[in-house]
């Protein structure tokens, strides 16, 4: 299966420099102080349920509020950025209502931060900028009960986690996304329904994009929020593809954290190295020191 062409570009980088990755989405959003008529527009004006608080519809209703803050994110020096998609599954959008346009939203999403990347590569040829295209740890865990009297009930399937994820990949690919990025998963579970989706993706369009991994950590053990330690994060994309391209950089199983990033980088030593050695962005098994740090966020 052949590798998209900026890969190539992303791994050379990768052993050059560090590259910076955008910040959060969600707030820079607040701070438009946008109301109930933003996130309706003119064509969910009679839409039954509240939207506001659902920032992946503005790629369809404001696209120019999320092309701002690609614009603010590239402006002070990211090299790639995050799609406004963090929620743009189905299962997640359910919540309001909005299921039917998971596709759509991914696709404008990409399209955004594309427009937005090229125009910056456009000013600066030598240093390129690049999309990834970001599917969030969505609202249901396949790891754990909704009801503390019932611990085999699951909020969802396996299969229904991976259907939302494989529609969001499609959708994010064909808006023109270089990554994709596994954003903030709390649920190995959820994780491995994630990268099977992504994966057989790929078989269906014969061709692959690096992949990136961005796990949710919760104490100062290493856990993750369901009590899965990062070995298991590491061990679950291994266990769906060995020759996957899956990158998990230190950068970023370290910031993605409700406690003190050295807290997490000095505990559970023995597995923050182990993520490291498994960068393998385009099917290569390791990875030298100097790509141990290739990622920071701003």
């Amino acid at each position: 299966m052949r590798l998209s062409a900026s890969a190539a570009i992303i791994e050379e980088l990768f052993h050059r420099r560090v590259l910076i990755l955008d910040g959060a989405m969600g707030t820079m959003i607040q701070r438009e102080t946008l109301g109930e008529s933003d996130y309706r527009g003119e064509r969910l004006r009679d839409h039954p349920r509240d939207l506001k608080g659902n920032p992946d519809i503005l790629t369809l209703m404001r696209p120019d509020v999320v092309r701002r803050v690609h614009d603010a994110y590239l402006d002070a020096g990211a090299d790639i950025i995050e799609t406004d998609t963090f929620t743009a599954q189905a299962i997640s959008q359910a919540d309001y209502g909005t299921e039917h346009l998971s596709y759509e939203m991914n696709v404008a999403a990409a399209r955004i931060a594309r427009a937005a990347a090229d125009d910056w590569t456009k000013r600066t040829p030598k240093k390129p900028r690049f999309v990834a295209g970001a599917l969030g740890p969505m609202n249901r865990s396949l790891s754990l009960s909704p009801d503390v009297n019932d611990p085999s009930k699951r909020s969802a399937t396996f299969d229904q986690v991976k259907s939302a994820y494989a529609e969001q990949a499609r959708g994010l690919l064909d808006g023109g996304a270089d990554v994709l990025l596994i954003e903030t998963i709390f649920d190995t579970l959820n994780s491995k329904a994630c990268l099977v989706a992504i994966d057989e993706t790929f078989e269906q369009r014969g061709e692959r994009v690096p992949v990136m991994i961005s796990v949710s950590i919760t104490d100062k053990s290493g856990r993750t929020c369901w009590i899965e330690f990062q070995n298991a994060s590491v061990v679950c994309p291994d266990s769906v593809r060995p020759d996957a391209s899956v990158i998990v950089p230190e950068t970023i199983t370290g910031r993605r954290c409700p406690t003190r990033s050295e807290n997490v980088s000095s505990a559970n030593s023995a597995a923050l190295p182990l993520s490291v050695s498994k960068i393998v962005s385009t099917r290569k098994r390791s990875a030298p020191p100097s790509a141990r740090f290739s990622i920071a966020w701003l």
